[in-house]
């Protein structure tokens, strides 16, 4: 009976600390930006040529040295905001704020995920890796330890590290310029701040509350809904860009910028905000998966 006691609790004990690092590199931000730097690999290998059962080793290095990456950076960005994570109900139980993990065991956690991620991608391109470091430089310092805190510029800048994940892909595989990397580059970056200002003003009491200088929180929901509606706008000649991806992908990309424009614009005449805000983040969640998974999918042989 003793033994019972001492493994279910042993058992627990591990589903917690599994929790607590899974919390800390924010899984599901990994998980989804692996999506696309998965896509920007296998576009790569599409259009140089290349086999991708040949290249496993190259897939391999690129997947796991980008969630590393990301997860890193993620860890970094949960232990300088440790001191207003407590202000946000998305953020208050994180386990930096709930004290289930010391801070610094988290920062170093962060640099050795970011030390071991950049040694994987440095086993596929040199590029590879530089690009990987500019994502934690942007998001850790540029973005979290400062623009976060001081201007509304916050979510432009922090778009940059999101919209590295493809190229990262890319470039494992073909570190020579393309348009396709670039195309998918300034895909995820104008997608960001659509996303993440209809976020902020599902969550604007809350930002105010952590000091925080978001858009809707500085300047209001009308302020907001005209710069969501301009970075929508931006995305309609992208996928015209990507012609090489053949017609259907034109069409079904065209579509989800036209259904996202219609919606962004249906905000100005919609009287409930947070209902509003809550369709434009849930179409930005299937708006992305549904892009990259096209592209893949139109690309099969």
């Amino acid at each position: 009976m003793a033994d019972v006691v001492k493994n279910v609790k042993t058992t627990k004990i591990q589903t917690g600390v599994l929790k607590d690092v899974l919390a800390v590199v924010k899984i599901g931000i990994v998980n989804s930006n692996l999506i696309t730097t998965f896509t920007g690999l296998w576009l790569a290998l599409h259009f140089t040529g290349k086999g991708f059962l040949s290249n496993l080793h190259t897939v391999f290095f690129a997947l796991i040295g980008s969630a590393l990456v990301i997860a890193g950076s993620c860890a970094l960005n949960n232990f300088i905001d440790r001191d207003i994570d407590h202000l946000m109900e998305r953020t208050k139980g994180r386990p930096t704020v709930s004290g289930s993990v010391e801070p610094k065991r988290v920062l170093w956690f962060g640099i050795l995920l970011v030390a071991a991620g950049t040694i994987s991608l440095l086993m596929t391109t040199v590029t590879a890796a530089i690009i990987g470091l500019v994502g934690v430089v942007t998001y850790v310092f540029l973005y979290t330890m400062w623009s976060k805190r001081s201007n509304t510029f916050n979510t432009v800048i922090g778009s940059v590290s999101g919209a590295v994940p493809p190229v990262i892909g890319w470039t494992a595989i073909d570190d020579a310029f393309h348009i396709v990397p670039v195309i998918l580059f300034l895909l995820m970056f104008l997608w960001q701040p659509p996303h993440f200002l209809a976020l902020a003003m599902r969550r604007c009491e809350e930002y105010r509350a952590a000091g925080i200088p978001m858009l809707p929180v500085v300047h209001g929901f009308e302020v907001t809904k005209r710069q969501i509606v301009i970075w929508i706008v931006a995305l309609l000649p992208l996928p015209f860009y990507l012609f090489s991806l053949g017609v259907p992908f034109m069409v079904i990309a065209t579509l989800l910028n036209v259904g996202w424009l219609a919606l962004g614009l249906a905000g100005f005449k919609m009287k409930d905000d947070m209902k509003w805000a809550k369709w434009m983040f849930i179409y930005s969640l299937n708006y992305l998966t549904i892009l990259f998974v096209t592209m893949v999918i139109v690309t099969i042989d």
